[in-house]
């Protein structure tokens, strides 16, 4: 690994420390600059950067003060000197924080940094605000990620994002939904079939998309806009890892609503229920609706349902809303399913196997993309991708870790 320095400069005297050699670049941390004419200058820019990517990331890991002092031995004062820009941590001291927090060292010196606005959760109120603001921290450092990697590009390697032309500047009434879902399938040339893979089809699109691992069920996703110190913008839409493969999905068409939305719902518009019936209309059109399951039923069988379910990605619920919405069954008969399905604990877990989740990969093949294209070295690449220099070069070369070892 390519050797470097971490040059403190204090006091006009000079001190290096090699233990950083190993995982840093040139990184210079100004102190005090003394000079002859009684003047001193203190510039800790570095020092600062650092100290809130300290703050950060320790409440991304929801620790407290006292918790991040207790692994590294050191008091609470002295977490707060790191976080405040007051002290610097040693090499030691720093690969402990990294281990303690969940990030690699190369997190507190990342130069790529971005702000988020707009900011919509889709959570229960259990969550909490502490916990969103360490997701939107958690985020914030995968966007970054992204963004170096894209900024690497001659090019940018995807569009930049753009609400289609078919979406109305006012949305007046709920009913106007249905056809704005069915435009905007027509307008990505989706057709009318299901989504096989809705991540795959919005990466592309210019949107971030970025799958979290939040063990707290409370949290379903969020979306909102990243903006990088050079002006550009990112729609972002983040859903939990944790929840089956339909959840994610009607998540994601929910999300993507709240991006074709934004200041366009009039004010007797319900924005939630707006994004719940887009995300239903998107996922299985009324045309589509109607074809599989005629245009008027007296009773839904859960076997269909559950085949439905999984043609489609859309939950079992999630069709018997669809079949009321687009006039198939009449209100008495949602409500009596919808019953028998709390009696029979379907609410909460429907049954039979649950859909495969999204997983975004865009990210992952522009990784390797770059790295084909000499645009970032492969130190770089493991770097972003988060992983062991040993693990990239292992799945860089698809081999398993046995034939590495034997070789």
């Amino acid at each position: 690994m390519a050797a470097g320095w971490y040059v403190s400069i204090k006091s006009g005297h000079f001190s290096l420390n090699k233990d950083f050699c190993e995982f840093f670049p040139l990184v210079i941390v100004w102190h005090k600059v003394y000079f002859s004419q009684n003047t001193f200058i203190k510039v800790n820019r570095v020092t600062s950067m650092l100290g809130q990517r300290i703050h950060q990331a320790r409440l991304a890991a929801d620790l407290t003060l006292e918790a991040l002092g207790q692994q590294l031995e050191v008091s609470k004062a002295a977490i707060q000197k790191y976080e405040k820009g007051k002290a610097t941590p040693d090499s030691s001291k720093l690969l402990k924080i990294a281990k303690a927090c969940g990030v690699r060292t190369e997190y507190f010196f990342r130069k790529s940094t971005v702000t988020l606005s707009n900011i919509e959760f889709r959570k229960h109120s259990t969550f909490g605000k502490k916990r969103s603001d360490a997701i939107q921290i958690r985020i914030t450092e995968m966007i970054e990620k992204r963004v170096e990697l894209l900024n690497a590009f001659p090019e940018l390697p995807i569009p930049h994002f753009a609400v289609p032309g078919c979406v109305p500047r006012q949305i007046e009434d709920l009913d106007e939904i249905e056809g704005i879902a069915e435009n905007v399938r027509h307008a990505w040339e989706l057709g009318l079939n299901p989504i096989a893979d809705l991540t795959a089809e919005l990466e592309p699109l210019g949107l971030l998309v970025m799958a979290v691992d939040v063990e707290h069920k409370a949290f379903s996703g969020m979306t909102a806009t990243a903006m990088t110190v050079d002006g550009q913008y990112y729609p972002v839409i983040v859903v939990s890892s944790r929840w089956p493969g339909d959840r994610q999905r009607f998540t994601l068409a929910h999300e993507l609503a709240h991006v074709l939305f934004a200041g366009r719902l009039t004010d007797g518009v319900n924005e939630e229920k707006a994004c719940n019936r887009f995300a239903g209309a998107f996922l299985a059109p009324r045309e589509s609706v109607v074809k599989e399951l005629g245009s008027q039923r007296k009773r839904l069988e859960p076997q269909e349902l559950y085949h439905l379910k999984h043609e489609y990605g859309l939950s079992m619920a999630g069709w018997v809303m669809r079949a009321f919405q687009c006039g198939v069954i009449h209100d008495g008969l949602r409500e009596a399913t919808m019953r028998m399905f709390s009696a029979r604990g379907w609410r909460t877990n429907e049954p039979g196997e649950v859909l495969p989740n999204e997983a975004p990969s865009l990210f992952e093949q522009l990784v390797y993309r770059a790295l084909a294209e000499d645009l970032i070295s492969e130190a770089k690449a493991a770097e972003l991708l988060g992983i062991p220099r040993m693990r990239f070069y292992r799945e860089r070369l698809m081999e398993s870790a046995d034939a590495v070892t034997h070789q």
